[in-house]
């Protein structure tokens, strides 16, 4: 792989000098293989692989050096500068020929096991992201975290465990790390050394490299898997109860402003995903993320995406720039994936100006802790505005606060509901309605508790009625709704 891309540079050259499109390079190199297959030609083969490999010296070779010798002839005989354009279930199938054919030139002595093995991983490497390959394709992996090229982690139903896979050495994970930003046009170099993309599936992944990576390059990724967990998921992994779910549901029809607060890795997006489910089908929607990775039901949905800045240090777009632009589209609900900087006070401006309905979420440990945090970020756009003024801006605004954490031994829990009300003199007033209590750990290091209703009716009652909206006249009742 470190050699190919001067192999293919001179590719490149030989196809201009004959006026070859990729496609018929590429379909003449698997033609001329098949062939080979077909009527056993010697001569074929002896133009297909180096004279020591002909020879059968790849007997003993090392299976990492034998998949690098069969990578780099794949590269050299075939054109794969537009193999990403042309990439298929058929053309996978046409390669996959190809690198059999190579397998049994190189090394005709490996095992069944070792053959398939082999084949995978060069496929891997060609059209997928190498060694990382493995990891994605297993569900129950969450999180895989590249420390370098040697120490490769993935957290597994919340316990952190390290794994087998390694990468060549720096060279090979940069390569992987610039495939995956170059598929979502970013880029990652010296001069820009931190970066922000996703995978083909939504899962979130940063990258740091050198300078300022000085262990060599990381990589992190959430993943965000294909079919993303649902409602009836979450009840079953006891993350909250029905009465909960149908309380967020109600304030969603009912076009209530949602603000979901917790840390890293405590289930936001997946919540906001979830949550989502319930907004009516015939209202547009408008979603702005650092890296999209929601994946709505609805039809009517415009989704934006930020921007960093170009080499130049020109073009970038801001959150910010994102939510004043969707106010002009005519959306009826706003819904920002992560609130972070300045976009904070016209997000609160939005809420209170008809875009009812609207959801956000942004880190913090408590709901009290995120406002707080909406507060900070609001002054930190540079605007001088006065405390009460912040706070009027946020209390009529934000009208729940829904509250995720991610508890010892990895249970994901909606740990509080909390209904944000008004202002008395230069205090936010606040009532939780829902809570998760934590009562210990179990011998598997597990936190255990019970979901609680406090017994507090929200105040917000009367606008869910006049929506349409009824919820059980005992639902609020002071009571201990589930335990672990």
């Amino acid at each position: 792989m470190a050699g190919s891309h001067g192999r293919m540079t001179k590719d490149q050259g030989l196809k201009s000098k004959h006026q070859e499109s990729p496609m018929s390079r590429l379909q003449q190199g698997i033609s001329k293989l098949n062939s080979l297959n077909n009527h056993g030609s010697s001569s074929g083969i002896s133009r297909l692989t180096s004279p020591s490999a002909a020879g059968g010296s790849g007997n003993g070779k090392n299976f990492d050096e034998l998949k690098r010798q069969i990578h780099s002839k794949l590269v050299e005989r075939l054109d794969f500068t537009r193999v990403r354009d042309l990439s298929s279930d058929a053309m996978r199938r046409d390669i996959r020929r190809v690198i059999e054919h190579l397998c049994d030139t190189e090394n005709p002595l490996l095992n069944r096991i070792e053959r398939e093995k082999l084949i995978e991983e060069v496929l891997d490497e060609t059209l997928g992201f190498g060694p990382l390959e493995i990891l994605l394709k297993d569900p129950t992996i969450s999180d895989i975290l590249v420390n370098g090229p040697f120490k490769i982690y993935v957290e597994r139903r919340g316990k952190l465990e390290k794994t087998e896979v390694k990468f060549r050495d720096n060279d090979h994970l940069l390569q992987i790390i610039d495939r995956i930003v170059s598929k979502v046009g970013r880029r990652v170099d010296e001069t820009s050394p931190m970066v922000d993309a996703r995978l083909p599936d939504g899962s979130r992944v940063n990258a740091v490299i050198p300078p300022i990576a000085l262990d060599g390059p990381s990589l992190s990724i959430r993943r965000f898997g294909a079919n993303p967990l649902k409602l009836e998921d979450l009840l079953n992994y006891k993350a909250f109860t029905p009465e909960m779910a149908m309380l967020m549901e109600a304030c969603i029809k009912a076009r209530l402003n949602i603000l979901i607060s917790g840390g890293t890795g405590c289930g936001k997006t997946t919540l906001l995903n979830t949550l989502s489910s319930f907004i009516p089908g015939d209202e547009r929607v408008v979603t702005i993320e650092d890296a999209a990775e929601l994946l709505l039901q609805q039809d009517h949905v415009v989704r934006l995406e930020t921007r960093p800045p170009n080499i130049e240090g020109k073009g970038a777009v801001s959150t910010r720039d994102c939510v004043r632009n969707a106010l002009r589209m005519r959306p009826e609900r706003i819904i920002i994936g992560e609130v972070r900087g300045s976009e904070a006070l016209d997000m609160l401006q939005a809420m209170n100006t008809g875009h009812g309905g609207s959801l956000a979420t942004l880190h913090a440990n408590t709901p009290r802790e995120a406002l707080t945090r909406l507060e900070t970020m609001i002054m930190m756009g540079g605007f001088e505005l006065p405390m009460k003024a912040m706070r009027q801006q946020t209390s009529s605004a934000i009208d729940l606060i829904i509250q995720a954490n991610r508890l010892q031994g990895g249970p994901r829990k909606i740990t509080s509901i909390t209904e944000v009300m008004n202002m008395e003199q230069d205090v936010i007033i606040m009532q939780e309605v829902f809570r998760y209590r934590q009562l210990g750990i179990d011998q598997n290091g597990r936190a255990y508790g019970q979901f609680e209703s406090t017994g507090v009716r929200p105040s917000f009652i009367n606008r869910l009625e006049s929506k349409g909206v009824k919820l059980p006249s005992n639902m609020f009742a002071e009571r201990i709704l589930m335990r672990d």
